[in-house]
């Protein structure tokens, strides 16, 4: 793998702060392998309330103990996203039966409009990753064939997909799309592209992500939300959060999976115009706030569950110093309420004024930064955030039958829905966090957005 953006030197004085964040002790505190354990029956714990009261569906109600379906036939989310959890886990007999189930039940073929981004990062990385996992090729021709019936998507003016397309007809529909949409895709698609010798699965998502950075604006920012038939902005925000998140982590993630120049300096530009414009060191610590695309103006002094990826994308591209300065505000965050919120004003660190931010959705990403932290510098203070970020998930949202989310981090009353990136996500980071270092070889794999690992086997 390339080793250009690989961490190796760490700035030492930043870790000499252990007693300004609660909940950290010693060097003694962490005892991976136990914890890993944790992890895992947590995982099983979650994943048999699944078959008990899901099985098949595409999710679980963990409180009223029902499934939920995206469309009118399941397409079995919550199975494809867990199977690569469960083989890095080493549950192998139950990963061989789920997988005999997903190559002989799923199938594509529904006369269904489906959300281009969701199926992408969920079916088609997932999908990808367990085959490269297993070498089953039923698992790749699946791939190819969903991978064909969204192609449609790109048929575009701009060559910026549209949200939705249907499974059966190739019909499109709903051009009001963002960044992180847009950008989302091309680890999948690009990586399918390889594995089958197909190259317009690499080159129509690359020339989507090019079309929404070439229309940024003059100070190298993008907005929230715009037209995919005439490519204008609809929305000036800009930020690191929902709509925009991925676009930036798939840039870095795309230079080094496909060793692409031009993903290269999309990011060095745009990392720039982040630092210059988003980053705000705020009384409580450094942030990145909302700005005006186009002004650079500061418009909102607020940071997100979703925007917690970005420690992990920053040590991912080097910048250690700048994560670990970010991570620590993102604990700050979590420990506001014993978890996180959706959104944070961090500079009365408190929920902004209305109860829809007050949500948390069982969210990975500082699961994620914390783990990406940890392969950059070994340093045990990440273990110990792992631990508390553990202790509060079960503390706040185990069930007798699954993990709920919450809808309000204030209050901790529950909402009735697990999500299936919490057994993609959120739990395969906190166990690859404890588990043994052989259990997944870091520096040979890219993380598609929803943690399905991909490998450089072109």
């Amino acid at each position: 793998m390339h080793k250009i953006y690989r961490i190796s030197i760490v700035v030492l004085l930043l870790f000499n702060v252990r007693q300004v964040s609660a909940g950290f002790h010693g060097e003694d505190t962490v005892h991976k392998a136990q914890l890993a354990k944790v992890v895992r029956n947590e995982f099983i714990h979650s994943w048999n309330a699944y078959k008990k009261y899901a099985w098949g569906a595409d999710g679980l109600r963990p409180i009223s103990k029902t499934p939920y379906q995206w469309y009118k036939v399941p397409l079995h989310m919550t199975a494809v996203d867990a199977m690569d959890t469960m083989i890095l886990m080493g549950l192998k007999e139950e990963a061989d039966t789920l997988r005999e189930f997903i190559v002989t039940t799923l199938s594509f073929d529904h006369d269904i409009y489906v959300e281009s981004f969701e199926i992408t990062i969920r079916l088609l990385g997932g999908l990808l990753s367990s085959y490269q996992m297993t070498g089953d090729e039923r698992l790749l021709k699946l791939a190819e064939d969903l991978g064909t019936r969204m192609l449609p998507v790109f048929n575009t003016p701009t060559g910026i997909p549209y949200c939705d397309v249907n499974l059966k007809t190739g019909a499109i529909r709903n051009p009001r799309t963002n960044p992180g949409k847009v950008g989302t895709m091309l680890i999948e698609f690009g990586t399918l592209g390889k594995l089958t010798g197909r190259p317009e699965f690499y080159s129509l998502p690359k020339r989507a992500v090019m079309e929404v950075y070439n229309r940024r604006s003059s100070i190298g920012l993008v907005g929230t939300w715009l037209d995919a038939n005439t490519g204008e902005w609809l929305d000036p925000d800009s930020h690191l959060s929902a709509c925009i998140d991925s676009y930036y982590e798939y840039l870095i993630k795309c230079a080094i999976l496909f060793d692409d120049r031009d993903f290269q300096e999309m990011w060095d530009s745009s990392i720039v115009a982040i630092k210059t414009y988003l980053a705000h060191e705020a009384p409580s610590g450094l942030w990145f706030g909302h700005v005006n695309m186009f002004t650079g103006e500061r418009t909102k002094t607020w940071f997100g569950a979703l925007d917690a990826f970005f420690p992990g994308t920053l040590a991912l591209a080097g910048d250690v110093e700048t994560a670990a300065r970010l991570q620590e505000s993102c604990l700050k965050m979590w420990n506001r309420y014993g978890i996180e919120p959706e959104q944070i004003d961090y500079v009365t660190m408190a929920v902004p004024d209305d109860p829809k931010w007050e949500r948390f959705f069982l969210n990975p990403e500082i699961m994620e930064s914390t783990y990406y932290l940890y392969k950059a510098t070994g340093d045990q203070r990440y273990l110990e955030m792992g631990k508390v970020l553990l202790d509060s998930l079960k503390r706040y949202c185990r069930l007798e039958e699954g993990y709920s989310e919450l809808k309000s981090v204030v209050t901790k009353e529950r909402s009735d829905r697990m999500e299936s990136y919490f057994l993609s996500e959120t739990l395969k980071y906190l166990y690859l966090l404890f588990a043994p270092p052989e259990t997944l070889d870091f520096n040979s794999v890219i993380f598609n957005t929803e943690a399905h690992p991909i490998r450089r086997t072109w």
